[in-house]
């Protein structure tokens, strides 16, 4: 699986005019579960995220978790993070889980990190969303649970 994690001060999804979800200080998790994925591609970025100390201690370094400092997270699908451009100007999505698959990896992914005992917002699989969020840094940070030579 993979993950594009933003450090936000708030976040929010949007679908058809209506705010579904939406948090306060904590991670925005734009997730897409890979071909081949299960869970237990899932539950290993999980439990990265979850221990990812990217939010400032006392002396200003990043060095606290979402946990730390009694964050939440916001777990957003989106199948576009297996983009390959590689080959022109049209990105192509192959190497994407199958839909029902992804909704079934995203799905546990965020309840995974809820076990974790986080707060967890979700957006909606499959739906044309808007996501709002003030980022805080900017912090931007690309995790893969394998590596993918």
């Amino acid at each position: 699986m993979r993950a594009l994690v933003q450090r936000v001060s708030e976040a929010s999804v949007t679908v058809e005019g209506t705010r579904i979800s939406e948090i306060g200080p904590g991670l925005l998790i734009l997730v897409c579960a890979m071909a081949g994925d299960g869970e237990e591609q899932a539950e290993k970025l999980a439990a990265r995220v979850a221990k990812l100390r990217i939010f400032k201690d006392d002396a200003g370094k990043m060095n606290r978790s979402v946990r730390d400092i009694g964050g939440a997270c916001l777990v957003v699908s989106q199948f576009t993070l297996a983009a390959d451009t590689s080959r022109g100007n049209r990105p192509g999505f192959s190497s994407a889980a199958p839909p029902e698959d992804g909704a079934r990896l995203y799905e546990y992914f965020a309840a995974h990190l809820a076990s974790l005992g986080l707060p967890v917002q979700t957006g909606q699989f499959g739906a044309d969303m808007k996501v709002a969020l003030l980022n805080d840094g900017p912090i931007t940070i690309w995790m893969d649970s394998a590596d993918r030579s």
